[in-house]
């Protein structure tokens, strides 16, 4: 269950004491099967399963929760051709060419005659909020899914004041200031991966991969005027992710380093086994938000 994606939001840290009743609220707006004429469906469900009581699960002062969702599935081919053939009929049948308006309004009752047949797929997001620091964690690199998420916590909870993470650096030239060999942050080192952009509109862009940051070719780049946007890093040899302009990190996996301890213990159930992995990555987000947070300088949420 160890997260891929970390786009980040911040709410005051004086929230904490108000979410004693979190699993009732999330309780209330749990997921409900997709209706027959309903495009998608979401609420929240268990960590552990969707049928799982428990509605989050909390170590320390770190909270698992998930959305979960049915979306239906009907491609616009299909939408589009079942429509080009009953257009045909109703042309041949009256003798005329249907309008636009005529189209729509067709269009839209193949929909609702479709939906009842199309294939249900399930969908599951998770995210870890941090009430020491005052953030949530949403597993997704789009900025779209994870504001989806807030959102739906902000409506069980009737109020949630969560920002998208704002760093009051520039964070494309602190980036680009490690790349040209300024001192990163204690436990930070350089990644494999980069991506540099001219700073004029429309300018070049450089992406590389699997290359030597500190090499010729990227210093040329940077003596060139091209400036970092994407950023390969690793914390303490446990945790490795690109971090972008954006401030959404992408690509996160948890190396050796941070899972042998997991590898070395047994359990007995599969509910104890992510309990022990959720424990380790809570342990290893509250540490990479401190070390971004001090060098990008992140804003803090009003109470």
């Amino acid at each position: 269950m160890f997260f891929r994606n970390l786009s980040f939001f911040r709410f005051p840290a004086s929230l904490a004491k108000t979410l004693d009743d979190l699993d009732a609220r999330l309780e209330d707006c749990r997921l409900r099967p997709v209706g027959p004429s309903e495009p998608m469906s979401r609420g929240f469900v268990s960590p552990f399963g969707r049928d799982e009581p428990a509605m989050s699960h909390r170590v320390g002062d770190a909270i698992w929760i998930t959305l979960g969702g049915e979306d239906r599935l009907l491609p616009a081919a299909v939408v589009n051709d079942a429509l080009a053939r009953r257009v045909a009929e109703i042309e041949e049948k009256e003798g005329r060419r249907l309008g636009g308006r005529a189209r729509k309004r067709l269009k839209e009752d193949l929909v609702m005659e479709l939906l009842p047949r199309a294939f249900v797929r399930p969908t599951r997001l998770n995210a870890s909020l941090d009430l020491g620091h005052g953030f949530i964690a949403v597993d997704s690199g789009s900025r779209k899914a994870a504001e989806a998420l807030v959102s739906e916590l902000r409506h069980a909870l009737g109020s949630f004041p969560a920002l998208p993470l704002n760093a009051e650096v520039a964070v494309r030239a602190v980036m680009t200031g490690w790349l040209a060999g300024e001192p990163l942050p204690a436990g930070l080192a350089l990644g494999d991966e980069c991506e540099l952009k001219d700073p004029v509109d429309g300018g070049a862009v450089v992406r590389c991969s699997r290359h030597e940051l500190q090499a010729d070719e990227i210093r040329g780049h940077l003596e060139a005027g091209k400036q970092a946007t994407r950023l390969a890093l690793v914390l303490d040899d446990h945790v490795s992710f690109v971090l972008g302009e954006d401030l959404v990190l992408r690509k996160l996996k948890f190396l050796d380093g941070a899972v042998e301890q997991l590898e070395n213990t047994e359990r007995d159930s599969l509910h104890a086994e992510l309990d022990a992995r959720y424990a380790l990555m809570a342990g290893e987000l509250k540490r990479l938000f401190a070390v971004l947070e001090q060098a990008l300088k992140f804003s803090r949420a009003e109470a």
